[in-house]
């Protein structure tokens, strides 16, 4: 089986995660998945397939013989998708021998334009995937699960020599928990890539410094015809928040290693407002000073309209894992050489963004992060291709290979 066969069929389970819930998992309907997962594990053929009470799905496949001393070599990706757009009752839409022109996704005129995704010239010929225009695809990081499960297949069926190999699938990542609970020691890697990433060939081990932060705003609701000097507009004090930050410093201003206050959510009344942001930055220091400006705002904000006016909490998502990368460069060297066997350039860029492997490799399992071959994530633009995922395929198993016959320093 092709890895976008799996990729169709894992899509169709909704595992939206949900923030606001504060379970683990954050929305029941990923165990359904987990199972689903677990059991074509063990039809495969892998070894110690469980999944744990919080929505963590483990397995091993032991070394090939005269292999049992290579590194224990983990792949990772995630079951849920964003809660930012919908990923309830997905329809994939195949486009074969994509002509590389703009395509029109649903009747309200979505379209998948080669004007905002320059690189679909690049897709030409391919088996192209796409959205219905009214969710986001699911490749993030469905993609990255259908590919490990086919280079699993791939071993199988080609009886192909490799040392000792750690599979795991988590929960919750697009809500920056999907390490929260997972156990490193069960899991019993040296080290680890995760498959969740952009284009196939693209390697990533650095990454966001990030926190997600809340402005509650109280406000005082008299009646407008005797407000004067009494009122306090909870809404209008929301949008004076949101003003007081550097306008070009949002994710639509800033790429490459530029960090960004990026507003994700704004609700409220008179009464009672909420703002919701996410901080990036790739520098610590420059990551703090964002946590620290928000910090003053709240001060002028309650300075000018009263103590307990304005209430701020931040919470610490992940932290730059280049750091923690840099005594194993092997892993990138090693990913480098399997893509460049595969008949790709690698790519090596920063992750605007997190991955599991983020938190991972603070908790000592080195993890940086390999493309999956899917495009503008999080969306009804999101799409893939088959061939792409093949590749991505032809990598990991590049990558098992290279490892089988290595000893390298832990």
């Amino acid at each position: 089986m092709r890895a976008y066969e799996r990729l169709l069929r894992y899509v169709k389970f909704n595992t939206e995660s949900d923030e606001e819930t504060l379970t683990h998992p954050s929305t029941e309907n990923q165990f359904i998945l987990a199972n689903e997962l677990a059991s074509e594990l063990k039809e495969l053929g892998c070894d110690s397939v469980q999944v744990s009470d919080k929505c963590y799905v483990y397995a091993k496949l032991s070394a090939t013989a005269g292999y049992e001393g290579a590194p224990k070599l983990g792949f990772i990706a995630h079951m849920d998708t964003s809660p930012d757009f919908s990923g309830e009752e997905v329809n994939p839409i195949i486009h074969e021998n994509y002509s590389g022109e703009d395509i029109v996704l649903d009747k309200f005129g979505t379209v998948l334009s080669s004007s905002t995704f320059p690189h679909l010239s690049k897709l030409k010929g391919r088996t192209l995937i796409t959205t219905s225009g009214n969710t986001l695809l699911g490749a993030d990081d469905k993609a990255g699960i259908a590919e490990i499960m086919t280079l699993i297949e791939k071993i199988k069926v080609e009886s192909l020599a490799h040392g000792p190999l750690r599979f795991a699938f988590t929960p919750d990542e697009e809500i920056g928990e999907g390490a929260d609970n997972f156990d490193v020691e069960l899991f019993d890697a040296d080290f680890a890539y995760t498959v969740d990433g952009g284009e196939e060939g693209s390697l990533e081990y650095e990454n966001f410094n990030a926190a997600a932060a809340r402005f509650e705003i109280k406000g005082f609701n008299v009646h407008p015809g005797s407000a004067k000097n009494t009122m306090i507009n909870a809404a209008l004090v929301a949008i004076e928040i949101n003003s007081m930050l550097p306008g070009f410093e949002t994710p639509s201003h800033t790429d490459g290693y530029d960090g960004f206050y990026h507003l994700t959510d704004i609700n409220g009344d008179v009464g009672m407002a909420k703002l919701y942001y996410i901080i990036r930055d790739h520098d610590h220091n420059s990551y703090m000073a964002r946590l620290n400006t928000l910090a003053h705002i709240e001060e002028i904000i309650n300075e000018k309209y009263g103590e307990g006016t304005c209430e701020l909490s931040i919470r610490e998502q992940y932290k730059n894992m280049a750091t923690k990368i840099a005594p194993c460069m092997h892993l990138i060297d090693n990913a480098k050489l399997a893509t460049e066997r595969a008949g790709i350039t690698p790519t090596v860029e920063p992750i605007r963004g997190g991955t599991d492997g983020a938190r991972l490799s603070f908790m000592g399992l080195p993890c940086p992060n390999l493309g999956t071959g899917g495009y503008a994530f999080h969306g009804p633009y999101e799409h893939i291709t088959a061939e792409g995922m093949d590749k991505v395929v032809e990598i990991l198993a590049n990558i098992t290979d290279i490892y089988k016959s290595q000893i390298t320093e832990k």
